[in-house]
Protein backbone atom coordinates (compact mmCIF):
# COMPACT_ATOMS: atom_id res chain seq x y z
CA UNK A 1 0.00 0.00 0.00
CA UNK A 2 1.68 2.94 1.64
CA UNK A 3 4.85 2.04 1.27
CA UNK A 4 4.65 0.64 -2.51
CA UNK A 5 3.45 4.25 -3.43
CA UNK A 6 6.23 6.23 -2.03
CA UNK A 7 8.84 3.47 -3.78
CA UNK A 8 7.00 4.00 -6.70
CA UNK A 9 6.79 7.69 -6.49
CA UNK A 10 10.85 7.88 -5.48
CA UNK A 11 11.32 5.61 -8.47
CA UNK A 12 9.47 7.39 -10.94
CA UNK A 13 11.80 10.65 -9.65
CA UNK A 14 14.92 8.47 -10.29
CA UNK A 15 13.57 7.80 -13.67
CA UNK A 16 13.41 11.40 -14.86
CA UNK A 17 16.38 12.41 -13.28
CA UNK A 18 17.93 10.07 -15.70
CA UNK A 19 15.81 10.33 -17.89
CA UNK A 20 17.30 14.40 -18.15
CA UNK A 21 20.43 13.42 -17.74
CA UNK A 22 20.51 11.48 -20.92
CA UNK A 23 18.78 14.33 -22.86
CA UNK A 24 22.17 16.68 -20.98
CA UNK A 25 24.30 14.32 -22.92
CA UNK A 26 22.50 14.03 -25.98
CA UNK A 27 22.56 17.72 -26.12
CA UNK A 28 26.34 17.76 -25.36
CA UNK A 29 26.67 14.98 -28.03
CA UNK A 30 25.26 17.13 -30.94
CA UNK A 31 26.82 19.97 -29.91
CA UNK A 32 30.47 18.25 -30.08
CA UNK A 33 29.68 16.43 -33.24
CA UNK A 34 28.47 20.50 -34.62
CA UNK A 35 31.79 21.68 -33.64
CA UNK A 36 33.78 18.65 -34.73
CA UNK A 37 32.15 19.03 -38.10
CA UNK A 38 33.02 22.58 -38.15
CA UNK A 39 36.72 22.21 -37.08
CA UNK A 40 37.06 19.71 -39.90
CA UNK A 41 35.91 22.39 -42.33
CA UNK A 42 38.41 24.94 -41.04
CA UNK A 43 41.03 21.89 -41.60
CA UNK A 44 39.83 21.20 -45.21
CA UNK A 45 40.05 25.01 -45.88
CA UNK A 46 43.44 25.29 -44.63
CA UNK A 47 44.53 22.22 -46.23
CA UNK A 48 43.55 23.55 -49.64
CA UNK A 49 44.80 27.36 -49.05
CA UNK A 50 48.26 24.92 -48.15
CA UNK A 51 48.08 23.10 -51.00
CA UNK A 52 47.54 26.38 -53.36
CA UNK A 53 50.50 28.23 -51.48
CA UNK A 54 52.79 25.44 -52.02
CA UNK A 55 51.80 25.36 -56.04
CA UNK A 56 52.52 28.45 -56.18
CA UNK A 57 55.91 28.11 -54.28
CA UNK A 58 56.89 25.64 -56.49
CA UNK A 59 55.77 27.56 -59.91
CA UNK A 60 57.75 30.51 -58.19
CA UNK A 61 60.78 28.53 -57.15
CA UNK A 62 60.88 27.13 -60.98
CA UNK A 63 60.42 30.48 -63.20
CA UNK A 64 63.39 31.92 -60.54
CA UNK A 65 65.07 28.57 -61.84
CA UNK A 66 64.71 29.42 -65.48
CA UNK A 67 65.49 33.19 -64.94
CA UNK A 68 69.32 32.25 -63.08
CA UNK A 69 70.04 29.94 -65.72
CA UNK A 70 69.10 32.58 -68.29
CA UNK A 71 70.87 34.77 -66.71
CA UNK A 72 73.96 32.63 -66.36
CA UNK A 73 74.00 31.74 -69.83
CA UNK A 74 74.94 35.42 -70.57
Amino acid sequence: GEEDKKNLGRLQDQADKLQLKVKQYKRQAEEQEESANSNMTKYRKLQHDLDEAEERADMAESALSKMRSKSNAF
